[in-house]
């Protein structure tokens, strides 16, 4: 998938989030670690490094939805990360974004942290959980 079929989707699924644009994508495709999983539809953005993995991004098009596919990527980046000699994984991801948390929670993510008015919205920026999980 290139970073501009990346940046559509996200572009679609980013709700309140600023998407991202192709040459961001592609610049955060550039740097140490980073890699990239993909289904029709949907895709996930990681990093792995020093003995550590965080998912930078996930995103399922609106029209891909309720497939499977957002839990497929996060059990790829699981196989990645650790094929990169990765122990832990960690992502954060906004305190309101409810089906994100239950299906990282469902991928034995548990709660770390938490960074206050973190996310940006319009009636007020939102905390984001930082997540971890061992691999």
């Amino acid at each position: 998938m290139t970073a501009e079929e990346i940046a559509e989707i996200h572009h679609a699924s980013a709700g309140p989030e600023r998407p991202w644009s192709a040459s961001e994508i592609a610049g955060m495709l550039a740097s140490p670690g980073a890699f990239a999983l993909s289904r029709p539809g949907a895709f996930l953005l990681g990093r792995a490094i020093a003995g550590e993995a965080e998912v930078l991004m996930l995103a399922t098009h609106p029209s891909h939805r309720r497939q499977g596919k957002a839990a497929a990527l996060l059990a790829g980046f699981d196989a990645e990360a650790r094929r990169r000699e990765a122990t832990s994984a960690f992502l954060e991801v906004a305190e309101d974004n409810a089906p994100a948390r239950a299906l990282y929670e469902a991928a034995g993510y548990t709660r770390a942290g938490r960074r206050p008015a973190y996310y940006p919205r319009p009636s007020g920026a939102v905390s984001a959980l930082i997540l971890i999980k061992p691999l």
